[in-house]
Protein backbone atom coordinates (compact mmCIF):
# COMPACT_ATOMS: atom_id res chain seq x y z
CA UNK A 1 0.00 0.00 0.00
CA UNK A 2 1.13 3.54 -0.78
CA UNK A 3 0.33 6.71 1.14
CA UNK A 4 0.93 9.95 -0.74
CA UNK A 5 1.43 12.95 1.54
CA UNK A 6 1.29 16.08 -0.55
CA UNK A 7 -0.51 18.70 -2.57
CA UNK A 8 -3.91 18.78 -4.24
CA UNK A 9 -4.57 21.50 -6.83
CA UNK A 10 -6.87 22.59 -9.56
CA UNK A 11 -4.91 23.32 -12.73
CA UNK A 12 -5.91 26.23 -14.96
CA UNK A 13 -4.29 25.52 -18.32
CA UNK A 14 -3.82 27.92 -21.24
CA UNK A 15 -2.20 26.81 -24.49
CA UNK A 16 -0.21 29.13 -26.74
CA UNK A 17 1.72 28.78 -29.97
CA UNK A 18 4.87 29.54 -27.96
CA UNK A 19 5.67 30.47 -24.39
CA UNK A 20 5.91 34.24 -23.76
CA UNK A 21 9.14 35.97 -22.88
CA UNK A 22 9.26 38.09 -19.68
CA UNK A 23 6.96 41.09 -20.08
CA UNK A 24 5.45 39.77 -23.31
CA UNK A 25 1.79 39.01 -24.04
CA UNK A 26 0.95 36.25 -26.52
CA UNK A 27 -2.42 35.07 -27.82
CA UNK A 28 -3.78 31.89 -26.34
CA UNK A 29 -5.13 29.04 -28.44
CA UNK A 30 -7.10 27.16 -25.79
CA UNK A 31 -8.09 26.89 -22.13
CA UNK A 32 -9.03 24.01 -19.85
CA UNK A 33 -9.21 23.07 -16.20
CA UNK A 34 -7.96 19.78 -14.78
CA UNK A 35 -7.29 18.28 -11.37
CA UNK A 36 -3.63 18.47 -10.41
CA UNK A 37 -1.11 19.03 -7.64
CA UNK A 38 2.03 16.93 -7.45
CA UNK A 39 0.71 14.85 -4.57
CA UNK A 40 -2.63 14.12 -6.19
CA UNK A 41 -1.01 13.45 -9.57
CA UNK A 42 1.38 10.93 -8.08
CA UNK A 43 -1.40 9.29 -6.08
CA UNK A 44 -3.53 8.86 -9.19
CA UNK A 45 -0.55 7.52 -11.16
CA UNK A 46 0.18 4.94 -8.48
CA UNK A 47 -3.50 3.98 -8.37
CA UNK A 48 -3.74 3.63 -12.16
CA UNK A 49 -0.58 1.54 -12.01
CA UNK A 50 -2.46 -0.91 -9.81
CA UNK A 51 -1.52 -0.08 -6.21
CA UNK A 52 -3.81 0.53 -3.26
CA UNK A 53 -3.32 4.22 -2.50
CA UNK A 54 -4.28 6.64 0.27
CA UNK A 55 -4.03 10.40 -0.25
CA UNK A 56 -3.19 12.74 2.65
CA UNK A 57 -3.44 16.51 2.17
CA UNK A 58 -5.97 19.33 2.09
CA UNK A 59 -8.48 21.10 -0.15
CA UNK A 60 -10.41 24.27 0.51
CA UNK A 61 -14.11 24.96 0.83
CA UNK A 62 -14.62 26.44 -2.62
CA UNK A 63 -15.83 25.48 -6.09
CA UNK A 64 -12.50 23.80 -6.92
CA UNK A 65 -12.50 21.37 -3.97
CA UNK A 66 -14.77 18.69 -5.44
CA UNK A 67 -13.29 18.60 -8.97
CA UNK A 68 -9.75 18.61 -7.52
CA UNK A 69 -10.31 15.18 -5.95
CA UNK A 70 -12.89 13.80 -8.40
CA UNK A 71 -10.52 11.60 -10.42
CA UNK A 72 -8.85 10.33 -7.24
CA UNK A 73 -12.27 9.35 -5.91
CA UNK A 74 -13.33 7.71 -9.16
CA UNK A 75 -10.12 5.67 -9.20
CA UNK A 76 -10.77 4.34 -5.68
CA UNK A 77 -8.07 6.31 -3.87
CA UNK A 78 -8.51 6.53 -0.09
CA UNK A 79 -9.37 10.12 0.84
CA UNK A 80 -10.04 9.93 4.58
CA UNK A 81 -6.81 11.87 5.30
CA UNK A 82 -7.74 14.77 3.00
CA UNK A 83 -8.76 17.74 5.15
CA UNK A 84 -11.39 20.27 4.02
CA UNK A 85 -10.26 23.65 5.37
CA UNK A 86 -11.49 27.22 5.17
CA UNK A 87 -10.15 29.14 2.19
CA UNK A 88 -9.30 28.24 -1.42
CA UNK A 89 -8.10 24.98 -2.87
CA UNK A 90 -4.57 25.16 -4.26
CA UNK A 91 -4.32 26.26 -7.87
CA UNK A 92 -1.70 26.00 -10.58
CA UNK A 93 -1.63 28.48 -13.46
CA UNK A 94 -0.11 26.68 -16.43
CA UNK A 95 1.00 27.89 -19.85
CA UNK A 96 1.73 25.20 -22.44
CA UNK A 97 3.62 26.15 -25.62
CA UNK A 98 3.28 24.59 -29.04
CA UNK A 99 6.34 22.39 -28.43
CA UNK A 100 4.79 20.87 -25.29
CA UNK A 101 7.02 22.78 -22.85
CA UNK A 102 5.34 24.61 -19.99
CA UNK A 103 5.55 27.38 -17.40
CA UNK A 104 3.75 26.99 -14.07
CA UNK A 105 2.90 29.27 -11.14
CA UNK A 106 1.47 27.50 -8.08
CA UNK A 107 -0.72 29.20 -5.46
CA UNK A 108 -0.68 26.92 -2.36
CA UNK A 109 -4.12 27.69 -0.91
CA UNK A 110 -5.20 24.81 1.35
CA UNK A 111 -1.89 23.01 0.73
CA UNK A 112 -0.24 25.65 2.90
CA UNK A 113 -2.27 24.49 5.91
CA UNK A 114 -0.88 20.94 5.88
CA UNK A 115 0.89 20.54 9.21
CA UNK A 116 3.36 18.29 11.05
CA UNK A 117 0.37 16.93 12.99
CA UNK A 118 -1.21 15.91 9.68
CA UNK A 119 2.05 14.20 8.74
CA UNK A 120 2.15 12.29 11.99
CA UNK A 121 -1.46 11.17 11.57
CA UNK A 122 -0.85 9.99 8.01
CA UNK A 123 2.19 7.91 8.95
CA UNK A 124 0.52 6.55 12.08
CA UNK A 125 -2.10 4.87 9.87
CA UNK A 126 0.59 3.07 7.82
CA UNK A 127 2.26 -0.32 8.20
CA UNK A 128 6.05 -0.95 8.00
CA UNK A 129 5.71 -2.70 4.60
CA UNK A 130 3.99 0.37 3.10
CA UNK A 131 5.56 3.11 0.96
CA UNK A 132 5.31 6.83 1.78
CA UNK A 133 5.58 9.19 -1.19
CA UNK A 134 6.17 12.94 -0.78
CA UNK A 135 6.88 16.10 -2.78
CA UNK A 136 7.60 19.72 -1.84
CA UNK A 137 4.31 21.54 -2.48
CA UNK A 138 3.26 21.39 1.18
CA UNK A 139 5.15 23.11 4.04
CA UNK A 140 8.69 21.76 4.56
CA UNK A 141 8.07 21.24 8.30
CA UNK A 142 5.26 18.82 7.47
CA UNK A 143 7.42 16.95 4.95
CA UNK A 144 10.25 16.67 7.48
CA UNK A 145 7.91 15.32 10.16
CA UNK A 146 6.50 12.73 7.77
CA UNK A 147 9.98 11.57 6.74
CA UNK A 148 11.11 11.37 10.36
CA UNK A 149 8.01 9.44 11.41
CA UNK A 150 8.38 7.04 8.50
CA UNK A 151 12.00 6.30 9.33
CA UNK A 152 11.16 5.59 12.97
CA UNK A 153 8.42 3.20 11.88
CA UNK A 154 10.53 1.41 9.26
CA UNK A 155 8.45 2.65 6.33
CA UNK A 156 10.17 3.19 2.97
CA UNK A 157 10.00 6.83 1.88
CA UNK A 158 10.18 8.18 -1.66
CA UNK A 159 10.74 11.93 -1.95
CA UNK A 160 10.36 13.81 -5.21
CA UNK A 161 12.44 17.00 -4.92
CA UNK A 162 9.88 19.14 -6.73
CA UNK A 163 9.20 21.97 -6.86
CA UNK A 164 12.68 23.33 -6.24
CA UNK A 165 12.78 24.98 -2.80
CA UNK A 166 15.59 26.09 -0.50
CA UNK A 167 14.95 23.21 1.93
CA UNK A 168 15.31 20.56 -0.79
CA UNK A 169 18.95 19.60 -0.02
CA UNK A 170 18.17 19.14 3.69
CA UNK A 171 14.94 17.21 3.14
CA UNK A 172 16.57 15.14 0.43
CA UNK A 173 18.95 13.63 2.98
CA UNK A 174 16.04 12.27 5.05
CA UNK A 175 14.40 9.98 2.48
CA UNK A 176 15.24 6.42 1.50
CA UNK A 177 14.71 7.09 -2.21
CA UNK A 178 15.08 10.51 -3.86
CA UNK A 179 13.74 11.38 -7.31
CA UNK A 180 14.88 14.61 -8.98
CA UNK A 181 15.10 16.10 -12.44
CA UNK A 182 18.42 17.47 -13.71
CA UNK A 183 18.00 20.94 -12.20
CA UNK A 184 16.79 19.63 -8.86
CA UNK A 185 19.67 17.18 -8.68
CA UNK A 186 22.16 19.99 -9.25
CA UNK A 187 20.74 21.76 -6.18
CA UNK A 188 20.96 18.56 -4.18
CA UNK A 189 24.56 18.03 -5.26
CA UNK A 190 25.52 21.70 -4.89
CA UNK A 191 26.90 21.92 -8.42
CA UNK A 192 25.45 23.84 -11.37
CA UNK A 193 25.89 23.15 -15.08
CA UNK A 194 26.63 19.44 -14.78
CA UNK A 195 27.82 17.37 -17.71
CA UNK A 196 26.77 13.73 -17.95
CA UNK A 197 30.11 12.79 -16.38
CA UNK A 198 29.65 15.28 -13.57
CA UNK A 199 26.21 13.81 -12.87
CA UNK A 200 27.54 10.28 -12.60
CA UNK A 201 30.32 11.40 -10.28
CA UNK A 202 27.87 13.32 -8.10
CA UNK A 203 25.53 10.34 -7.92
CA UNK A 204 28.37 8.11 -6.76
CA UNK A 205 29.56 10.70 -4.24
CA UNK A 206 26.16 11.34 -2.68
CA UNK A 207 25.28 7.66 -2.66
CA UNK A 208 28.56 6.92 -0.92
CA UNK A 209 27.81 9.54 1.72
CA UNK A 210 24.18 8.58 2.43
CA UNK A 211 23.54 5.10 1.06
CA UNK A 212 20.32 6.44 -0.46
CA UNK A 213 18.83 5.32 -3.73
CA UNK A 214 19.06 8.35 -6.05
CA UNK A 215 17.12 8.74 -9.30
CA UNK A 216 17.55 11.54 -11.85
CA UNK A 217 15.01 11.93 -14.62
CA UNK A 218 16.47 13.25 -17.88
CA UNK A 219 13.42 13.98 -20.04
CA UNK A 220 13.79 12.47 -23.50
CA UNK A 221 17.07 10.84 -22.41
CA UNK A 222 15.32 8.61 -19.88
CA UNK A 223 16.60 8.17 -16.35
CA UNK A 224 19.81 7.41 -14.48
CA UNK A 225 19.91 6.07 -10.93
CA UNK A 226 22.22 4.57 -8.35
CA UNK A 227 21.31 1.81 -5.92
CA UNK A 228 23.52 -0.48 -3.87
CA UNK A 229 26.59 1.09 -5.45
CA UNK A 230 25.50 0.39 -9.04
CA UNK A 231 24.49 2.90 -11.71
CA UNK A 232 21.34 1.92 -13.59
CA UNK A 233 19.83 3.52 -16.70
CA UNK A 234 16.42 3.22 -18.33
CA UNK A 235 14.84 4.70 -21.43
CA UNK A 236 11.33 5.89 -22.07
CA UNK A 237 9.66 6.05 -25.47
CA UNK A 238 10.54 8.16 -28.51
CA UNK A 239 7.58 10.52 -28.81
CA UNK A 240 6.47 13.91 -30.06
CA UNK A 241 5.21 15.52 -26.83
CA UNK A 242 1.84 17.26 -26.72
CA UNK A 243 2.07 18.42 -23.09
CA UNK A 244 4.81 17.58 -20.59
CA UNK A 245 2.76 18.68 -17.54
CA UNK A 246 2.49 15.76 -15.13
CA UNK A 247 5.07 13.54 -16.83
CA UNK A 248 7.40 13.64 -13.84
CA UNK A 249 4.55 12.92 -11.44
CA UNK A 250 3.47 9.98 -13.57
CA UNK A 251 7.02 8.64 -13.41
CA UNK A 252 7.06 8.94 -9.62
CA UNK A 253 3.68 7.29 -9.10
CA UNK A 254 4.44 4.40 -11.42
CA UNK A 255 7.86 3.89 -9.89
CA UNK A 256 6.43 3.68 -6.36
CA UNK A 257 3.66 1.36 -7.53
CA UNK A 258 6.18 -0.90 -9.24
CA UNK A 259 8.20 -1.21 -6.03
CA UNK A 260 4.97 -1.81 -4.12
CA UNK A 261 4.17 -4.61 -6.57
CA UNK A 262 7.54 -6.25 -5.89
CA UNK A 263 9.14 -5.56 -9.27
CA UNK A 264 12.92 -5.32 -9.41
CA UNK A 265 14.56 -1.91 -9.48
CA UNK A 266 15.53 -1.82 -13.16
CA UNK A 267 12.08 -2.96 -14.31
CA UNK A 268 10.48 -0.37 -12.03
CA UNK A 269 12.56 2.38 -13.63
CA UNK A 270 11.74 1.22 -17.15
CA UNK A 271 8.01 0.94 -16.42
CA UNK A 272 7.97 4.40 -14.84
CA UNK A 273 9.90 5.95 -17.74
CA UNK A 274 7.46 4.50 -20.27
CA UNK A 275 4.50 5.77 -18.25
CA UNK A 276 6.07 9.23 -18.11
CA UNK A 277 6.52 9.22 -21.89
CA UNK A 278 2.89 8.23 -22.47
CA UNK A 279 1.73 11.03 -20.17
CA UNK A 280 3.23 13.53 -22.63
CA UNK A 281 0.83 12.46 -25.38
CA UNK A 282 -2.29 14.03 -23.85
CA UNK A 283 -3.08 17.42 -22.29
CA UNK A 284 -3.56 17.90 -18.55
CA UNK A 285 -1.70 16.44 -15.60
CA UNK A 286 -4.21 13.84 -14.39
CA UNK A 287 -6.18 13.13 -17.59
CA UNK A 288 -2.91 12.22 -19.32
CA UNK A 289 -1.81 9.59 -16.78
CA UNK A 290 -1.90 6.21 -18.59
CA UNK A 291 -3.57 3.07 -17.32
CA UNK A 292 -1.48 0.06 -16.36
CA UNK A 293 -2.49 -1.88 -19.47
CA UNK A 294 -1.31 0.93 -21.76
CA UNK A 295 2.11 0.87 -20.12
CA UNK A 296 2.31 -2.92 -20.17
CA UNK A 297 1.77 -2.88 -23.94
CA UNK A 298 4.96 -0.80 -24.32
CA UNK A 299 7.25 -2.77 -21.99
Amino acid sequence: MITVFGSINMDLIATTARLPKPGETVAGTGFATAAGGKGANQALAARRAGSTVNMAGAVGKDEFAAPAIALLSEAGTGLSKVNHVDGPTGTALILVGGDGENMIAVVPGANGTVSPDDAEAAVAAMQPKDILMLQLEVPPAAVEKALDAARKKGIRSVLNLAPLIADAPHLGRLADIVIANETEFELLAGQEGMTAGDREAALKRLHGETGQTLIVTLGADGVIAIRDGELVRAKGLKIEPVDTVGAGDTFCGYFAASLDDGLDFETSLRRAAIAGSLACLKAGAQPSIPLSAEVANKL
